[in-house]
Order: C-alpha cells, then structure tokens, then sequence
C-alpha cells in the first residue's frame, strides 16, 4: 500500500511559498538576493523537516495504544 504525502510535507511546495513571499517582499520593495534566498529556503526546509520529527517522536512517546 502506497502512502500519500500531504501537501505540507513536499519540500517542492515549502520552496515555492517561500519564492512567493520573496516576491511579495520584492513588491514591497525589500529585496533578497538569490544567494540569500536559497539559503533561507534550506534553512526554512530544515527546520520545518526537524520540526516534523519531534511532532512524530513527542507522538510516539505520549501514545498510549499500540495501532495494529
């Protein structure tokens, strides 16, 4: 059986919300360049990934049947 991922869990979508938000900034006259940009994308990526983890460890941990 094949699992299907959630919108919020393709790094495809993260990466394209971040590219409209820099062009929103851009449009309000903040601008980043493209170096930046793709750092902050990986970092934002990272931490939205690490942050998924602890949700399905604090998860696990707290579980109190076993799914069968």
């Amino acid at each position: 059986m094949v699992e299907e991922k959630q919108w919020y869990q393709s790094k495809t979508i993260w990466g394209a919300l971040l590219a409209v938000g820099a062009s929103f900034m851009g449009a309000l006259g903040i601008t980043i360049d493209a170096v930046a940009q793709a750092d902050l994308a990986d970092a934002l990526i990272q931490l939205i990934g690490a942050i998924g983890a602890m949700t399905a460890i604090y998860g696990r941990l707290s579980a109190t049947e076993i799914i069968s």
